[in-house]
């Protein structure tokens, strides 16, 4: 499995995780579906953080987070409304800057995403929309190849029609590298056509679980 949540229960702020439990395979996309303040974000923040206390155990292709999270984040690519790169620079030279931070980072990866989601690559961050900041951001995850994707609400700022080169962006990436993505959207045709899983949050608790068909 690549993602494993295995009796999670946890709280963060005023936002609380109780008793999740849920594996996602390698090769396949789950969406994360909940009413704002449901958890969904916050189910992803007990992946990217390691300062959170919680009880039970989250595994990435094996492998218990807690022990591992420096070397695991290698392996995540993690694409979010919260902006994590500097707003007065231009994604190119975000991206040559935070490469750094990753082995073997694939430049080239990197600027092909770029020109297919037709993101302008001078521009600074603080003069480019929403939609071009998140597609940005998963050209820059996409450059050092991950094995896990978590996406939070990243085709919310986006038209329509490229949702749907997205979810073509995406599908070619995990069906090149066999990557998984764990996906949070409040879109609920996405959920009903572009997931292979879907498990449905409210108020902490993940209350259904399964393949997308058999959720809705």
């Amino acid at each position: 499995m690549m993602l494993e949540f295995e009796n999670v229960t946890g709280t963060k702020g005023k936002f609380k995780l109780d008793n999740i439990s849920f594996s996602l395979p390698e090769g396949y996309i789950m969406g994360l579906a909940g009413a704002n303040g449901a958890g969904k974000t916050t189910l992803i923040d007990y992946i990217m953080n390691d300062k959170i206390r919680y009880s039970g155990t989250i595994k990435i292709a094996g492998y218990d987070i807690r022990a591992n999270h420096g070397y695991m984040k290698q392996f995540i690519g993690f694409v979010s409304d919260e902006n994590k790169f500097f707003e007065g620079r231009t994604p190119n030279q975000n991206m040559d800057l935070f490469s750094r931070f990753y082995t073997n980072y694939d430049k080239e990866i990197y600027h092909q995403a770029m020109k297919d989601m037709g993101v302008p690559g001078g521009a600074t961050l603080s003069k480019m929309s929403r939609g071009e900041r998140m597609k940005f951001q998963m050209a820059f995850a996409m450059g050092h190849k991950p094995s896990l994707y978590l996406l939070d609400e990243v085709t919310a700022g986006m038209d329509p029609v490229f949702r749907v080169d997205f979810f073509k962006i995406l599908h070619k990436v995990i069906e090149d590298e066999s990557a998984s993505v764990l996906m949070t959207s409040h879109i609920e045709s996405e959920m009903e056509q572009k997931m292979d899983y879907l498990g449905i949050l409210e108020n902490g608790k993940l209350i259904k679980f399964g393949e997308s068909l058999d959720v809705l």
